[in-house]
């Protein structure tokens, strides 16, 4: 016997058609096939199989045991097929796959935990995992295919391009001041960083969002005051209260609001960071990474929003 996968699905087909219409002529006329076609198609099934199929039945052909124990295995064969063809289809409109994303804690709770929520309803058979990593590392692992979107940010212009990836913008986030209750500044109707030159400041312990405030504040014309380092949003806001500075708050984080502490919009001219999303080179055309792609860019201008 030759092995399985060898069989030709077309034979299984008429063989099935045979045992539904009784006799060959009703087979052939079915298929649109001649009666003679018909008889070749299951006699070289038989032979495939090692196995006789069918047996003189006084003018006509009756199918054996053996050809019984073949549609049977045939019917969970074609059931298998189609469903297979189905979940192609739905494959290939995005409805059906599965997409990794990864992002640094803030993208998180305020994109991908969103953006999946929105997924689920819209296309509950596309399945995503999620992982909070940190840039360079999620970058890596992007590359070696352990995830398919990465979720990032870096300030307006100074991404280096990188051929591997291709990168899509998701929105501008921009930083609000937290201030302490009893503020000077809390009832002024027009807010600059410049009118904070003289606090003193929080600040991120490291990266973009330590660099992006020094910088702002820098271009606003002076040199921050900076007397404590804190990696966690809660705990800035916490240590505002207590009157130990201001801090810059990208919107998106998104913090628990505390007692005694007023966050505020700038007038104009707020420091930023660009968020975006990154996928490898090429990808962003297949449907389930696109659907992806399109939640994370809806969900990303709510993310913003005032």
């Amino acid at each position: 016997m030759r092995d399985v996968t060898d069989l030709d699905l077309r034979k299984l087909r008429v063989l099935r058609e045979l045992s539904e219409r009784g006799t060959v002529s009703a087979a052939a006329r079915a298929l649109h096939l001649t009666p003679q076609a018909v008889s070749q198609q299951i006699s070289a099934l038989g032979r495939e199989l090692g196995v006789p199929l069918t047996e003189p039945s006084g003018r006509r052909l009756r199918l054996t045991g053996a050809a019984r124990i073949v549609l049977r295995h045939a019917d969970a064969v074609f059931t298998q097929v189609e469903q297979m063809r189905a979940e192609l289809a739905a494959h290939g409109s995005g409805e059906r796959g599965e997409v990794a994303v990864a992002g640094f804690s803030t993208t998180l709770s305020a994109l991908i935990l969103p953006a999946v929520a929105r997924l689920r309803e819209s296309r509950p058979l596309l399945r995503t995992s999620l992982a909070e990593v940190d840039p360079p590392e999620s970058f890596s692992m992007l590359h070696r295919g352990e995830t398919d979107v990465v979720i990032s940010a870096d300030t307006a212009g100074t991404a280096g391009e990188d051929p591997r990836f291709h990168r899509v913008a998701l929105c501008e986030d921009p930083f609000d001041i937290a201030l302490p209750g009893g503020h000077r500044l809390l009832g002024s109707p027009r807010l600059l960083l410049a009118d904070l030159a003289e606090e003193t400041w929080i600040f991120a312990t490291t990266g973009l969002c330590h660099d992006i405030g020094v910088a702002a504040c820098t271009a606003a014309g002076f040199t921050p005051q900076a007397s404590h380092a804190i990696g966690d949003w809660d705990a800035t806001l916490a240590a505002v209260r207590f009157g130990l500075g201001v801090a810059l708050v990208p919107r998106m984080a998104k913090p628990a609001p505390r007692p005694e502490v007023t966050i505020r919009a700038f007038s104009e001219r707020a420091p930023s960071r660009t968020v975006f999303a990154a996928v490898r080179e090429g990808s962003q055309t297949s449907p389930e990474i696109a659907a992806v792609l399109d939640a994370l860019r809806t969900v990303a201008r709510a993310a913003v929003a005032l």
